[in-house]
């Protein structure tokens, strides 16, 4: 099992960039890959960005291709999403997510973390 806590959000103008940080708790953080997911007001939680075990495979949603970055320190048990050219849609609470299996879906959970992007 494995506990994640999100950090980094906070409130920028557009344009502005950010970096979310996820630290994890518990052995083996190399054992999970991790994802980034986010959920606006009155929306349902939408996939972000996805980072294999040891980094190798990475995938985007289109809504941020080429704007943010996933990346993940396993010597530190951390994962991180650079977000640059920040947009107002960016606008929700951004979640850190591990998953043992790439088979399987995301099966552990942080609290969360608020990114509100100012026009």
């Amino acid at each position: 099992q494995v506990q994640l806590v999100e950090s980094g959000g906070g409130l920028v103008q557009a344009g502005d960039s950010l970096r979310l940080s996820c630290a994890a708790s518990g052995r083996s953080f190399s054992s999970y890959a991790m994802g980034w997911f986010r959920q606006a007001p009155g929306k349902e939680r939408e996939f972000v960005a996805r980072i294999s075990r040891f980094g190798g495979d990475i995938n985007y949603a289109d809504s941020v291709k080429g704007r943010f970055t996933i990346s993940r320190g396993n010597a530190k048990n951390t994962v991180y999403l650079q977000m640059n050219s920040l947009k107002p849609e960016d606008t929700a609470v951004y979640y850190c997510a591990a998953t043992p299996s790439t088979s399987s879906g995301f099966a552990y959970w942080g609290q969360g973390t608020q990114v509100t992007v100012s026009s």
